[in-house]
């Protein structure tokens, strides 16, 4: 069992991961960042999409760009929405912060898992390949494990609430520039998504397994209306999944000497399932306030006031929001379209009390 320090330990090479790494090191302090995967990036889990916010962040990663966004109601009304954004690559978006990371002085670990904490003593037991087994003393830890976050279980929090998500890879019949998005009972907790990329799209849904515990049949009759329609091929490319986190920020965000970042906070947005750029901003934050708190000039609770004043308020609105649809899904069809308005960002009923 070998021993080492850093002064940051980066549990997770996501976006928030990475970018509080290289927020970090940049800084001058020692950095460790870690992940179990084999591959920085995959398997992708998204849909990868990012707001044109993201745009020097996404420069190597850049697939296509997006103009508006479709919204489509239980009734097929449509409501066209300016919605620019940019499709990337999201497993070379990844890579590419982590370059960054490594370029600033960070050490990066891949196929490298957290087992365990020794927090009091601001140990973290790690696992590389192999099965080797390493302690490595840290004086902050930043969380980027996301929504299942073994830190966090670590340290006996309580798990975020998620929702769950499946998405196809298939071939685009035309251009595209739209995102498309379908709001039905058919995806309790969520909706189904078409994202462009160039010759290709993702097409997938998100929803409530308390709700809807077969998330394959609803997706393959999305597929098979468009691929009707022709709008995309019937062949699927690939196949992916994963949890978002819906519950909101994460209490506490700060605890003892480790702050969460992007997922792993719940600062993905618990409407629309976006936390890239919460991530990301989330990570720079998190590695300027462990600098900050080593160099002796701030305490690591002003990360905590940072998130908040920057997501509370759109977060607690998006949380109140599925509270409010939970209670309501599957209502008559009638209330069906003045139901989703409420619920999706698309539309102005949605930023009404």
């Amino acid at each position: 069992m070998n021993a080492s320090a850093f002064d940051v330990l980066v549990v997770g090479l996501g976006p928030g991961g990475a970018s509080a790494a290289a927020s970090a090191a940049h800084a001058g302090l020692s950095v460790l960042a870690i992940d179990k995967r084999r591959t920085i990036g995959e398997p992708v889990q998204c849909a990868e999409f990012v707001p044109l916010t993201m745009g020097r962040y996404a420069k190597p990663a850049l697939v296509q760009r997006i103009a508006g966004m479709r919204s489509v109601l239980p009734s097929g009304t449509c409501e066209h929405s300016d919605f620019p954004g940019l499709m990337v690559d999201r497993a070379a978006f990844d890579q590419a912060l982590a370059t960054e990371a490594s370029r600033a002085g960070a050490l990066l670990r891949i196929q490298t898992a957290l087992k365990g904490l020794e927090h009091d003593q601001r140990v973290a037991i790690l696992q590389g390949p192999e099965g080797r087994i390493e302690r490595a003393h840290y004086k902050v830890l930043i969380a980027a494990d996301g929504p299942h976050s073994m830190v966090a279980r670590a340290l006996g929090l309580s798990p975020l609430k998620t929702v769950e998500t499946r998405q196809y890879q298939v071939p685009l019949r035309r251009p595209y520039e739209d995102t498309d998005i379908w709001l039905s009972d058919e995806f309790p907790g969520g909706y189904g998504w078409l994202f462009p990329r160039g010759p290709v799209a993702n097409l997938g849904l998100g929803a409530d397994r308390r709700l809807a515990p077969d998330l394959k049949a609803p997706l393959e009759r999305l597929h098979a209306a468009l691929a009707r329609d022709e709008i995309v091929g019937a062949e699927v490319l690939g196949r992916t999944g994963g949890s978002i986190p819906v519950g909101g920020l994460r209490v506490p965000l700060v605890c003892d000497h480790i702050l969460f970042v992007g997922d792993a906070a719940g600062l993905t947005h618990p409407i629309t399932g976006a936390g890239i750029a919460s991530a990301v901003v989330s990570g720079e934050r998190a590695g300027l306030a462990a600098a900050g708190f080593l160099a002796g000039g701030a305490t690591l609770d002003e990360y905590a006031e940072d998130m908040q004043d920057e997501f509370a308020e759109s977060l607690a609105r998006a949380v109140a929001r599925r509270e409010w649809l939970m209670e309501r899904w599957h209502t008559p069809a009638a209330r069906l379209d003045e139901t989703h308005k409420r619920g999706w960002i698309a539309f102005r009923e949605y930023f009404v009390r």
